[in-house]
């Protein structure tokens, strides 16, 4: 199976019991996720793993290998939605794209969900899977509704579960989200420490290269720059209002340069028709192919988005980050908010008032996080996979330095 190319623009890429190891992360060989009987019973087992949204592609490279690594046969499909594709070619991971997006027109959305469900439904009845496996891909749900194969729905953040939607038989979250607004099957929520991001960040290695191939000195002041998810059901205009105002006050600061990541190609046609000299002058890039966004990131002195993954990837790496995302705040923001790790910009007073434009003392190095978070996920789906069981929530991770 190949990946096809998209239209998107840049990315930047009864329960079980568990023992800990000394440090406080799981046993690495996973024996204890899984009855004892399990490698003695008939046939391999198998997960189909959907990535519904471009964050998927990184979050799920490795779980993907985790599950590997327990002899799960996979199979991956992919909905061809913004930058997946782009993604799915950066990283070399090859898997069956799927239907596409269909926009901000919520009768289109849920026509799209129906007839891609129907696309997946031939190679899921081929595959025959013991378990699917999504961040909320809600095709994938129809799909195995109709199938009769369980799921497990992964979600970190709560505003965008459409309540009385087909649920799936299970749900894993962070353990900052509360139980009751997971849906009505309380009982099988199941819970990870940390965050999404924590997955991966803790493998992250920066490039160094990763400025000097947009063209830009380490020497300058860098700020990378993510317009807000305007398709997407929760989107408030009011994040296209802040977004337009914090380009007019960096546009106003001749010390910096701006990378900007366009989440798809009407906001990229946007911004190129609006800040023409900016970007002529070199002073605003927009990447023309997906880059390492962990690396664009760690070589920022700040980011200010208007969606969750990039916010929360800055947060976990130490960047300093603004948020002008101005849908209901959920869960995880406002524990990275308390944790003074994400500030929120909520008028056009605080863009001048309280994003401080000035250089990060970059570390020599990302913080090492405890790949516990990692391990508590794939704990949960072979528990689930090889027993029907959820297992209790862990302790949050620790930071080694």
């Amino acid at each position: 199976m190949s990946n096809r190319k998209g239209n998107g623009n840049t990315s930047y890429l009864e329960s079980t019991s568990i023992r800990t190891d000394p440090v406080g992360g799981l046993l690495s060989d996973f024996s204890i996720c899984k009855p004892a009987e399990a490698d003695a019973a008939a046939g391999t087992r198998k997960i189909w793993i959907d990535l519904d949204n471009s964050p998927h592609v990184p979050f799920f490279l490795p779980i993907i290998e985790e599950l590997k690594k327990q002899g799960i046969e996979l199979m991956v499909t992919a909905r061809d939605m913004y930058q997946v594709c782009d993604l799915l070619d950066f990283v070399h991971l090859r898997c069956k794209v799927v239907g596409r997006h269909y926009g901000k027109n919520k009768l289109l959305k849920v026509m799209g969900n129906i007839l891609r469900a129907f696309q997946l439904a031939p190679a899921a009845a081929r595959f025959r899977p013991d378990l699917a496996l999504s961040h909320g891909s809600r095709a994938q749900i129809l799909a195995c509704r109709a199938l009769r194969i369980p799921t497990i729905m992964m979600h970190d953040y709560e505003h965008s579960m459409r309540k009385g939607f087909i649920e799936p038989d299970w749900t894993l979250v962070p353990d900052v989200i509360p139980d009751e607004v997971m849906g009505k099957i309380t009982h099988r929520v199941m819970k990870y420490p940390g965050l999404k991001e924590d997955v991966y960040v803790h493998q992250f290695k920066p490039n160094s290269s990763t400025l000097s191939q947009l063209g830009i000195s380490a020497e300058d002041l860098v700020v990378t720059l993510r317009p807000p998810a305007s398709e997407a059901h929760y989107h408030n205009p009011e994040g296209d209002k802040l977004f337009a105002a914090t380009l007019r006050f960096l546009a106003d600061k001749p010390h910096l340069r701006i990378v900007a990541l366009p989440r798809n190609a009407r906001q990229n046609l946007q911004l190129q028709k609006d800040w023409v000299k900016l970007i002529t002058t070199g002073r605003m890039v927009i990447p023309k192919s997906a880059v390492d966004g962990l690396s664009l990131i760690w070589f920022s002195d700040l980011v200010i988005s208007g969606g969750g993954t990039m916010n929360r990837e800055a947060a976990a790496l130490g960047v300093p980050v603004y948020s002008i995302f101005r849908g209901t705040i959920g869960a995880v923001d406002q524990y990275l908010v308390r944790q003074g790790k994400l500030v929120l910009i909520e008028n056009t007073r605080d863009v001048e008032s309280r994003i401080k434009l000035v250089r990060w003392n970059r570390p020599p190095r990302p913080d090492r996080n405890d790949p516990l978070t990692l391990r508590s996920i794939v704990c949960n789906i072979l528990g689930v996979l090889y027993a029907g069981k959820t297992v209790p929530s862990l302790p949050r991770p620790a930071v080694i330095h």
